[in-house]
């Protein structure tokens, strides 16, 4: 088994982890600097999160109990693993999809089952219906919008994805706000569905690596179990409350990327290239011309440093 990395290199455009193009607002990097200096150093944070968690949760209509807050949404995904699969459990993903799906799942001892994609990287209700059935899975993913082919799960798959899936369902939802669909209208106590989301890709704070996850209080229970005790630093905390107070910079921000998104992929279907369409914000393309690897190389040596998913499962070159 090999890590999960992405090439960090000096460029003059770097597009290869879908990060924002968009800084955070001067008055809120004027509120964190503040924050520092309000911080008691010397005192573990809040375990809880308290005022975290009760933010996130106004902001989907939730309580505090329905939201469970981590370093990043890969360690949301890791503590859902860490709880719900292992040595002889089994993880279901739909390839190709984010990697870290069946990565962590692999580290964590678990079984993954790779169900499978259309050619057109649509998902059918029947295939979702067979790896169920066949595989019984632990934990099944779905990525919306999907990762890397960047288009959203028909609602049709989210839905027999929740109601034939007989163990926890996580919809990933890392890059939610460019799409028109969610799925948290399925999470409930009655439910198995959690929702996970970032703060590193629509609110500009990649580097401050902090995601949540919205789900029933018995799984946040559940979570609580297999997590480390203060996990998550006071600075991250108060980012992330912050960051909630400045919602209307955020969301012209997504305004900005999806314009700019359209226009892209208006301009990049007039070219030599497959395209596919996109509810994210990042767009797949393969070249018809010349291998997709060549093409990479030559955009790197311009200076413009994309991912070269060739080597996905479920995509070729």
């Amino acid at each position: 088994m090999s890590g999960y990395h992405s090439p960090q290199v000096s460029v003059k455009v770097r597009l290869n982890t879908n990060e924002s193009p968009i800084e955070p607002p001067a008055e809120f990097l004027k509120a964190l600097a503040a924050a520092v200096s309000d911080v008691k150093w010397n005192r573990y944070p809040d375990r809880a999160a308290r005022e975290l968690r009760a933010a996130i949760g106004a902001l989907h209509s939730v309580g505090p109990e329905n939201v469970f807050v981590a370093n990043g949404s890969n360690e949301v995904l890791q503590a859902v693993l860490l709880a719900y699969s292992g040595a002889g459990r089994t993880v279901a993903t739909f390839e190709p999809t984010y990697q870290l799906h069946s990565h962590i799942a692999r580290i964590a001892g678990a079984t993954v089952v790779n169900g499978k994609r259309n050619p057109d990287f649509t998902l059918d209700v029947s295939e979702v219906r067979r790896v169920c059935t066949e595989f019984a899975p632990s934990v099944t993913f779905l990525c919306s919008p999907n990762n890397p082919t960047g288009m959203a799960e028909d609602p049709a798959v989210v839905k027999a994805t929740v109601e034939h899936a007989p163990g926890v369902v996580v919809v990933d939802e890392a890059y939610a706000q460019f799409s028109p669909h969610t799925a948290l209208d399925y999470v409930s106590e009655e439910s198995k569905v959690a929702v996970s989301r970032t703060f590193s890709k629509t609110w500009s704070m990649a580097a401050a690596r902090l995601g949540y996850l919205v789900a029933p209080k018995w799984m946040i229970s559940d979570l609580e179990i297999v997590t480390l005790p203060y996990h998550l630093d006071a600075m991250k905390q108060r980012a992330g409350l912050l960051a909630l107070q400045h919602i209307g910079h955020m969301e012209a921000g997504v305004k900005t990327v999806v314009a700019e998104r359209e226009r892209l992929l208006a301009a990049m279907r007039s070219l030599p290239l497959t395209v596919w369409p996109s509810q994210a914000n990042f767009i797949l393309f393969r070249p018809t011309q010349v291998a997709g690897r060549a093409a990479w190389q030559a955009m790197l040596d311009a200076g413009v440093l994309v991912r070269d998913c060739s080597s996905w499962d479920g995509l070729t070159d």
